[in-house]
């Protein structure tokens, strides 16, 4: 078992900035991936970026590409998303997933992940 915990959220201005973290407990050494989903009312859960164990690759959603950067601390005990020209469209919460049963072509699916945390709200004002 792995737990979660998110925090960081906040309210922002359009333009500015947040960094999200993310503590892991429990099995952090079997964790294969861990990633960041967000979620609005009414829509459904959406990937926003993941690092991979082992290479480290990253990735992320189209619309999140170069404002945002995951990462993570090296004993994979902590993940972090650094989100960066925010928009009102970056709204909604936030949440951390790991998995340590992952496959590659799941890497941007929430259904591919075991473990998750009960979110952090991001509210970005026009």
């Amino acid at each position: 078992q792995v737990q979660l915990v998110e925090s960081g959220g906040g309210l922002v201005q359009t333009g500015g900035s947040l960094r999200l973290s993310c503590a892991a407990s429990g099995r952090t050494f079997s964790t294969r991936a861990m990633a960041w989903f967000r979620q609005t009312p009414g829509k459904e859960r959406q990937f926003v970026a993941a690092v991979r164990r082992g290479t480290s690759v990253t990735y992320y959603e189209d619309s999140v590409k170069g404002r945002f950067t995951i990462s993570r601390d090296s004993a994979w005990n902590a993940l972090f998303l650094q989100m960066n020209s925010l928009t009102v469209e970056d709204t909604g919460v936030y949440y951390c997933a790991a998995s340590s049963t992952i496959i590659l072509s799941n890497m941007r699916n929430g259904g591919g992940y075991e473990y998750w945390g009960q979110g952090t709200q991001v509210t970005v004002s026009s």
